[in-house]
Order: C-alpha cells, then sequence, then structure tokens
C-alpha cells in the first residue's frame, strides 16, 4: 500500500510464524489511483479531521486477500484485529461482500488478546515484531501513518517526539516558506509546479515536501464506530496540503448551492461510509455520482504555502471560476439603484420577518 517496509523481512516473520506460502501484493497504484483519488474528490476527512489512510486501504486489503484465497483453494481468511477495533468491522464486512461462502477468523478476538498479550505471544515464539510496534499500534501506506497506544493513549499530554516519522517537528522546520502549485482536472490533483504526475507520484511527493515543512500532523479524539472514544494521531501531509486546495478550488468553481450540498452532505455523509467499513454501500456509489456532476467542472490551479505546521492558500484560478474581480470592486462595476437593493432586501427576508412578527404576539 506505499509503505516503507522491509518486505523481505516480512516474508521471514511469515514463515517463522507457521506459514506454507508467503505473497507480497504491491497494491499501491492501485490504491493511489481508485482509492486515494476518491478521497480527494470527497474531501474525505472524518469528522473533519482523520484522512481515512487506514479505512481506506482495508478494503483493497480483502479484495486482494480474498484473490489469493480463490487462487489457493482455501476456505477461510484471517485477519489480527481485536475487538476493540474499527479494523475488524471492516474486513469482515468486506469480506462478506465479496466471498460470503468464506470463512473469516480472527484469533486474537477469538482469544481475548490485547496489544500487549499480542506482542508476548509473537516473543514466546520467536516472532520478532518491530520495535515500534512494541510502543505504539501503528500503521502505515502511501495516504497516511497512524499512531495509537502507549503514551499517545493520555489526551493530557503532548505526543511524544518519537511517534512521528514523516513530519519534523514544525518549530524546527526551515524559516522560508515552501510554495507549490497544484493542477487540478475534473478535480484530481495532476500536476505540481508545471509537472504532470501520476496519483502515486504526486502524493509521495507532497508527503515530502509537506513533511519537510512540517505540515500534516493530527492530533484529534475519534468517535469509534465500536462505541467509544479515542485519541488518534496521524501524519498524512499529502492528504491535508490536497484537501486544503480542492476544497478552496471548490469554492472558486461550485456555486453556493452545490457547495454546501458537497461540503455538508455529501462529503461528510461518504467520509463516514468508508469509516465506518462500509466501503461496499450502494450509498458510496450514489454519492460519488452526484458529486461527480460538480467536480467535472473543478478545473484550475491552486497555489499553497507550507510553512512550520500550516498550509496557507495563497493563489487560485480557473477558467470555470465564478469570482469576478471587476464586480467584486467596491469603488467601481455594477451598483443596483437604491430601489432594487430595497426590493431584494424585503424580498429576501420577507417569511423571516413575517415569522417574527406573527410570533411577537404569541404565548409560548
Amino acid at each position: 500500500m506505499g509503505q516503507e517496509e522491509d518486505f523481505s523481512e516480512v516474508e521471514e516473520r511469515a514463515y517463522r510464524a507457521g506459514a506454507v506460502k508467503h505473497y507480497t501484493i504491491d497494491a499501491k497504484r492501485e490504491f493511489a489511483e481508485e482509492y486515494v483519488g476518491r478521497a480527494v474528490l470527497m474531501n474525505a476527512m472524518y469528522e473533519g479531521k482523520y484522512p481515512l489512510g487506514t479505512a481506506l486501504a482495508r478494503p483493497l486489503i480483502v479484495a486482494k486477500t480474498v484473490e489469493v484465497a480463490r487462487r489457493e483453494g482455501a476456505d477461510a481468511i484471517a485477519h489480527g484485529s481485536t475487538s476493540k477495533g474499527n479494523d475488524q468491522v471492516r474486513f469482515d464486512v468486506t469480506a462478506k461482500a465479496l466471498a460470503p461462502d468464506l470463512e473469516v477468523l480472527a484469533p486474537a478476538r477469538v482469544w481475548g488478546m490485547g496489544r500487549e498479550q499480542e506482542v508476548e505471544y509473537a516473543k514466546a515464539r520467536n516472532i520478532p515484531v518491530p520495535e515500534a510496534h512494541r510502543k505504539y499500534s501503528i500503521d502505515e501506506n502511501l495516504w497516511s501513518r497512524s499512531i495509537e497506544g502507549g503514551p499517545v493513549d493520555d489526551q493530557r499530554l503532548e505526543p511524544p517526539e518519537d511517534a512521528f516519522k514523516w513530519t519534523v517537528q514544525p518549530e524546527k522546520a526551515p524559516d522560508q516558506p515552501t510554495y507549490v502549485e497544484i493542477e487540478f482536472e475534473g478535480g484530481l490533483p495532476r500536476a505540481i509546479n508545471g509537472e504532470r504526475m501520476d496519483m502515486l507520484s504526486l502524493v509521495r511527493a507532497l508527503n515530502q515536501m509537506g513533511g519537510a515543512a512540517g505540515v500534516g500532523r493530527i492530533d484529534h479524539i475519534e468517535s469509534r464506530l465500536v462505541g467509544f472514544k479515542s485519541r488518534e494521531v496521524y501524519e498524512a501531509p499529502a492528504a491535508v496540503i490536497l484537501f486544503e486546495a480542492h476544497r478552496d478550488l471548490e469554492k472558486l468553481v461550485l456555486t453556493p448551492r452545490e457547495l454546501r450540498l458537497k461540503h455538508q452532505v455529501l462529503d461528510p455523509y461518504w467520509a463516514d461510509l468508508v469509516y465506518q467499513g462500509l466501503w461496499v454501500e450502494p450509498l458510496r456509489l450514489a454519492l460519488e455520482a452526484a458529486a461527480g456532476e460538480m467536480e467535472k467542472w473543478v478545473d484550475g490551479w491552486v497555489k499553497a504555502k507550507l510553512y512550520r505546521g500550516s498550509v496557507q492558500i495563497v493563489a487560485r484560478d480557473s477558467r470555470y471560476g465564478t469570482y469576478s474581480a471587476e464586480l467584486a470592486d467596491y469603488s467601481r462595476g455594477w451598483y443596483p439603484t437604491d430601489e432594487e437593493a430595497r426590493g431584494f432586501i424585503e424580498m429576501w427576508a420577507l417569511h423571516s420577518l413575517t415569522a417574527l412578527s406573527k410570533r411577537a404576539g404569541g404565548k409560548k
């Protein structure tokens, strides 16, 4: 999925754990184009904060697992989720949709294990556990790096610096801003600073640029779908930059009614479905179809200023943009007459003023 990992070591651990056959599947381009691309179109930030890195990857992981199960003639698939995580829902539901005949096994859940028990179980059987995973629960892919557990569980304390890997500490970032111009076509980012890139290369480039500027650290209290809140820490430089840029371009192009429907209804509903493990829900496709009718006009460029942990949009343009400097200029351009202005104001507020008048004499 685009994570930085020694896959030969992963294979070795698999065989030490008792596997008889191991597959390494390179799905990062599919993940970038088919999943991350959709997330950008839908400004997918769960509860306004989480860019769904882990949640987006799970349906694709299940799809590839099912492919291998079919190839090997297996009658079951297994995953490592405990009973407290969101991923158990994402894995199980997607598997039921793609392969209802396969049994889904979750040993850690069956055995009632927590993270410490899992680590001890592995150590007792000489299965190496990466040092970072001993202290935190970490999930990493192209789109985000998720850190939970251990020291970050205490919401009263700032996350330790050793929790972060992709981003420099904002206070230690360069004291000069970095400017990046992103070109969009049909709502999708297609170029950086004039250089066309596929989605995989583009996300990697923005992760590097943003991380070097201290951009992309996210710390929030998250409402898990399994019934409790958790403190979650993420690194997602490219996601933070792209969402800021994409939403800004939408504001330039879309009508106010389109914008409110997209940002207040379509986007958060889509993010909720993906977070809740319902990638297979038909409504997801319907929301994407509705958004697609608007996104086909979202062409243009946006310039972002990256500086010590912040992203500021400083310029933008689109051939479909509805902003007019001449019309907006208070010193020139068209002005309505006093009569036209009074008529507009009277009609605009008539519903509110009528209701206010009727209720003023009521007894409630």
